[in-house]
């Protein structure tokens, strides 16, 4: 259900077992590495068997039998479906069904078909049997399969555990032990809770892990005076009434103008090559609960204030109740992030794949600025530009800033 998923959360099933399913009924609602999402059913028949009520499942793993009533399903779903009804709450590899009738439904996307374990350089394994061997450093090409195809499987990856197979590796210091959580004496009216983390907390850890250590990040700060924004802002209301337009929405479209000056900016690291988007389409970092989701705006030159204005208020909402379809979150070239509602002044981001560059925005303080020769009272803005060194450089970030910051001081340059 989303392109960086390797497990989900059951949160609730919407039909019991017994209950007539159709194609398009909701099944049952699943919480992802980025949002909660309806699965609706691909099958017509009864629902025979719900393998795991709420919790975990990895990818591929059996979450419910369907198929018609009185059918042995037992049998016919296979060794995965009898470890589910036995109660285990791990999930066991799909097996392939005995008889067309039952159909064992699991949380993936539909099966590729058989084919053996290594061809052409590629090993076939199931995405936990991968994850499994990683961790144990064991060289999965070298695994014997015994699923379908000769499919390497997480039982697998556990018989040659059991057997002392491992990778091979270079000489190195040995891995410390993984350290145990010291004993802790707590003084009279002290405590603490703990959280099992989310599936989305879990892949902004990942993600955001990898961009930091991955990308060689630099950052470039550059304070804007918004006095002519501040002072359009009303009118731009006024014409755009109902809607109240953010200054946030004003950043939004000014970032979206000076990125197409600036293709370099607008680009992503590829490894042997660097991808120069030729569409400007903008994430929008949103707060949730369970930490973050960067709903994108589309084709962000291209469209007015109001219009930006109501496609990141609809898409917050969404972001905020768990309802953001994979194609809102997905398709970003750059990405801005604003703390200002909080009253922060200045800070860094780091930089949100496979955008080159994330752009920080501070709050807009007023404070004493030379004007003219004189001092003056200024709405000043900082922002900082996060990039990623393999493929934007120190001027070529400071020329978009510097755009940026003649747009958002000459704010009615947005509007010819």
């Amino acid at each position: 259900m989303s392109d960086t998923m390797t497990e989900g959360n059951i949160v609730a099933w919407h039909k019991k077992e017994g209950d007539k399913v159709s194609p398009g009924d909701l099944l049952a609602e699943i919480e992802t590495d980025k949002a909660t999402m309806d699965f609706e059913s691909l099958w017509e028949g009864t629902l025979l068997h719900i393998a795991i009520k709420e919790g975990v499942v990895p990818v591929e793993g059996l979450i419910a039998v369907i198929g018609k009533p009185g059918e042995d399903w037992q049998s016919q779903a296979g060794a995965g479906a009898k470890a589910a009804s036995n109660g285990q709450a791990k999930a066991a590899e799909p097996v392939p069904a005995a008889a067309p009738a039952v159909e064992a439904v699991a949380a993936s996307a539909p099966a590729a078909p058989a084919a053996p374990a290594a061809s052409e350089g590629r090993v076939k394994a199931s995405p936990l049997a991968k994850s499994i061997a990683k961790e144990a450093g064991i060289d999965i090409a070298a695994v014997q399969g015994s699923g379908d195809g000769g499919r390497i499987v997480r039982k697998d990856v556990e018989a040659a555990l059991g057997n002392g197979a491992a990778a091979p590796a270079p000489a190195a210091p040995a891995a410390a032990p993984v350290a145990q959580a010291p004993a802790i004496s707590f003084a009279a009216g002290e405590s603490f809770e703990e959280k099992t983390v989310s599936q989305m907390r879990k892949t902004i850890a990942r993600r955001l892990t990898e961009s930091k250590n991955g990308a060689p990040h630099f950052y470039l700060t550059m304070e804007i005076n918004m006095d002519s924004a501040v002072a359009m802002r009303p009118k731009l209301n006024e014409l755009a009434a109902p809607v109240k337009l953010s200054f946030n929405d004003i950043v939004i479209k000014a970032v979206a103008v000076a990125l197409r000056k600036h293709p370099a900016v607008n680009s992503s690291w590829l490894g042997d090559k660097i991808r120069y988007n030729h569409h400007i389409s903008i994430g929008v970092a949103v707060a949730v609960e369970d930490g973050l989701l960067v709903p994108v705006v589309k084709n962000a030159d291209l469209k007015s204030l109001s219009a930006i204005n109501q496609e990141v208020k609809v898409m917050a909402e969404k972001a905020r109740n768990k309802k953001l379809q994979p194609d809102e979150m997905s398709g970003n070239t750059f990405t801005i992030s604003n703390l200002g509602m909080f009253g922060i002044e200045e800070f860094t981001g780091i930089i949100n794949p496979p955008d080159a560059c994330i752009l920080a925005v501070g709050a807009i303080i007023q404070k004493p600025i030379v004007k003219g020769g004189e001092i003056a009272i200024g709405n000043m803005m900082k922002v900082t530009l996060s990039c990623d060194h393999r493929v934007v450089d120190g001027a070529t970030g400071a020329e978009f800033l510097q755009t940026l910051k003649g747009i958002l001081e000459e704010p009615m340059r947005l509007l010819v």
